[in-house]
């Protein structure tokens, strides 16, 4: 899930196809939440952070989208006008809804301008392999395809006590025998190490950058999650 240069439409992509190249931390990811579990949560989620009201006919385009649970969401909540997009032919391939789906790089999104309502990114940007440049050319794309009066929703892991926990539970080799979804986790953690501790180490740095391209109308952080949603930001008022 890290970016790429190339972007190509996955429409015809055969999960069979791919067996011979399938990623351990997609692997994982598939094992860690059954696609019901994964999708009562982002609906949980929307509702919480006050997307479920947003216009039915808003066009959402979701980042980052993986395996389509979070289109399968928004879907249950009555929104027809979906696109995502996702490095990963295998994880795109298990989506079979009403979406519209690409392999394409977050940083050279496939959308004209001002095409968007609105981006949604669960659990994606901390994937980007560098701080702040890949951050910046993700956050200047999201807002070149925005509509002036659009929305973005942000959920990324977040350097809490919570999240301390976890990662303690994770080292515990007797835990994770016994638990599935504690060692897909740790799994996931091993090999998004490098990507996954820069992230967690630039709070800051990474809230300043939203807020040069976003104005938050809410921000916060519980559960070891950063929860963002905000609307474009004039392109003469950016700053940090």
């Amino acid at each position: 899930m890290n970016p790429v240069q190339n972007s190509s439409r996955a429409a015809d992509v055969k999960e069979d196809d791919l067996v011979s190249s399938i990623d351990p931390w997609e692997d994982a990811y598939v094992k860690f939440e059954r696609p019901e579990e994964e999708i009562q949560k982002f609906l949980g989620r929307f509702r919480r952070l006050g997307a479920a009201r947003w216009p039915k006919e808003t066009r959402i385009v979701e980042l980052f989208c993986g395996r389509g649970n979070g289109l399968r969401a928004w879907e249950l909540l009555g929104f027809r006008n979906l696109e995502g997009v996702d490095l990963s032919p295998r994880l795109i391939a298990k989506y079979d809804g009403l979406a519209k789906c690409y392999v394409a790089d977050c940083r050279q999104l496939p959308f004209a301008d001002r095409s968007k309502d609105a981006a949604v990114v669960q659990g994606g940007l901390h994937h980007l392999l560098r701080l702040p440049e890949d951050l910046e050319l993700t956050f200047a794309e999201i807002h070149r395809v925005l509509s002036n009066d659009g929305r973005v929703m942000f959920v990324e892991p977040w350097g809490t006590p919570f999240l301390s926990v976890v990662h303690y539970l994770t080292q515990k080799s007797v835990l994770r025998q016994i638990s599935v979804k504690l060692e897909a986790l740790a799994t996931m953690i091993e090999h998004e190490r490098q990507t996954y501790e820069q992230w967690l180490s630039h709070p800051r740095q990474i809230a300043m950058i939203a807020r040069k391209y976003f104005v938050p109308l809410h921000e916060s952080i519980a559960w070891g999650k950063w929860n963002f949603v905000g609307k474009p930001r004039d392109s003469q008022e950016r700053r940090y």
